[in-house]
């Protein structure tokens, strides 16, 4: 990777789910920085605007493609798994973003029942030059680099790398970021780490269930935390930040408060109610996405008001 001098692992092989049952492709040590490269969520398969995002294109099963798994020596079920994005470099001079049939935040879906007929296929192709990322010819959007889909391997099943939950996954979270460090809980030895899904930028919801979907190399810097976590956590500068997803949305919003007030009381010292009282006056919330099949909620508590 230009810029860095650092082991790099180029899958030969992606993946759709998440599972410890995939034999171990790259094996890194804590403490250890390295590089990831990544395809784009469509396997490379929208170049242009007549590249039509259709299942016949793109079936469900080969989307959003992972590289991975990754072994981290030293992993053991029970532990925490610390994740920091050092940098994301974009490998492309254009990114893509759709419209696919029964998918989406608006529309019908497959598990959202509504007698409208699906909305047509579209692809939109957006060039990207000097961090810029040009939507038409008078809209300009700065790149924002984040990762939509990373995590580790369940313990016992294969989850689709479509779907988030406890393990990570496809949170679309803007927050997963270069300078920010995201936290999940381990299932099995090694941990098993996977990434894909880059976004060169993102809004709030992923509302069109698509943001623009680019190939990259993603620099990360891994450490073992010797204690359980249950739901993925993220720290930025500012903001320690607990992630929940679930069906329906409240519910998602619940898991992250509740591990937010959790995590306020076993690390900070608060008092579980102090906690629950100041969180409804400085937390801030995001919907990360709300187009897959578990809705993501991020529940944000800033740092100044942090117990020394």
């Amino acid at each position: 990777m230009s810029g860095y001098n650092l082991r790099t692992f180029k899958p030969s092989k992606y993946y759709s789910t998440y599972s410890a049952s995939h034999p171990s492709a790259f094996e890194v040590v804590p403490g250890e920085t390295f590089c990831v490269e990544t395809a784009d969520a469509y396997r490379g398969k929208i170049q242009s605007e007549e590249d039509t995002p259709t299942l016949d294109r793109i079936p469900f099963e080969n989307a959003n493609p992972q590289s991975g798994p990754i072994y981290v020596k030293g992993a053991e079920k029970g532990d925490t798994l610390s994740v920091e994005i050092v940098d994301i470099v974009i490998k492309a001079k254009q990114g893509a973003t759709t419209i696919v049939p029964d998918m989406g935040g608006l529309t019908r879906t497959n598990i959202t029942r509504l007698l409208n007929e699906p909305l047509p296929p579209r692809a939109k192709i957006c060039p990207i030059t000097n961090g810029l990322i040009h939507f038409s010819d008078t809209i300009h959007i700065p790149v924002e680099p984040m990762i939509g889909t990373i995590g580790v391997a369940p313990e016992f099943e294969a989850i689709s790398s479509l779907t988030p939950g406890p393990h990570g996954g496809n949170m679309d979270c803007p927050d997963v970021c270069p300078g920010n460090k995201v936290m999940f809980p381990v299932y099995v030895k090694g941990a098993f780490l996977f990434l894909g899904d880059v976004h060169a930028v993102q809004g709030d919801g992923e509302i069109s269930g698509s943001a623009i979907e680019v190939p990259a190399e993603c620099v990360l810097k891994v450490d073992i935390v010797k204690k359980r976590i249950n739901w993925p956590r993220i720290e930025s500068k500012d903001y320690i930040m607990t992630v929940g997803s679930a069906r329906p949305l409240e519910d998602a919003l619940r898991i992250a408060m509740v591990e937010l007030i959790e995590w306020l009381v076993d690390e900070y010292n608060f008092n579980k109610f102090d906690a629950y009282q100041l969180c409804s006056q400085v937390a801030k919330i995001r919907v990360a996405q709300m187009v897959d099949p578990l809705y993501t909620m991020v529940a944000k508590f800033p740092k100044k008001y942090l117990r020394k």
